[in-house]
């Protein structure tokens, strides 16, 4: 069984696989990434039983036919947030003085896609409201997801490096820490949704899955690794 998956909910998809598939009999097979890459692999014909995106676009999803509206689960919102390497001093982020401040300070900035990744187009959108995108455009370090972007940032070696995006892939990632959610004013809290294809050719399988992603079996994980429920 085929999934695609925004990164967001990798966690949570990797701490349930085992036990869904030795429940179900079936074998998932799981593609994670930046919410428009996984968007434009479904358009491009990949292979899908279940998909993970922001809610809006899973919306759309359903009103064009190809998920089943009455099967889509919402996983909770997740806000955007910034990290650094496991040891490393923590930056102030408490508001746009403060935030503008760290940026400044960083010698490489760690980030997802700034054109397919929810938190990647958000976060240029934020340097940019602080006035200091081309100041800092030299240190940017963009990835194509989050999860890249704060695996990169745990093996960069330098000290004082920052990373931004969504709380979830920071905290599934070893090696970086969570330093907070931006502040009022720049805060971005994306809504997640998991929904069976109307194609599925498990759909008995993409059903349970859904549920799952969406339901008690993982309210506390879900929690715990930084969804808003």
């Amino acid at each position: 069984m085929h999934l695609l998956c925004a990164g967001a909910a990798k966690g949570v998809v990797e701490a349930l696989a085992t036990d869904f598939e030795r429940e179900t009999g079936a074998s998932l097979g799981a593609t994670f990434g930046a919410v428009g890459a996984m968007k434009e692999r479904l358009d491009a014909g990949t292979p899908c039983d279940v998909i993970v995106l922001t809610a809006v676009l899973i919306d759309a999803l359903a009103a064009d036919g190809r998920v089943d509206a009455a099967a889509v689960r919402r996983l909770g919102e997740v806000p955007t947030g910034v990290a650094v390497r496991v040891g490393d001093a923590t930056p102030a982020i408490g508001d746009a003085d403060a935030l503008r401040a760290s940026f400044r300070n960083a010698p490489a900035i760690y980030f997802p896609d700034p054109e397919r990744a929810t938190a990647g187009i958000h976060f240029i959108g934020v340097l940019r409201r602080l006035g200091i995108h081309d100041e800092v455009a030299a240190r940017l370090r963009p990835h194509p997801n989050g999860a890249t972007a704060m695996r990169a940032l745990a093996a960069s070696g330098e000290p004082g490096a920052v990373g931004c995006t969504q709380v979830t892939e920071i905290r599934y990632t070893p090696g970086v820490t969570e330093v907070g959610a931006l502040p009022e004013g720049f805060e971005l809290r994306a809504m997640y949704a998991a929904a069976p294809l109307c194609a599925s050719v498990e759909p008995a399988a993409a059903r349970v899955l859904v549920e799952w992603l969406g339901g008690g079996r993982s309210h506390a994980l879900r929690i715990a690794g930084g969804f808003e429920i």
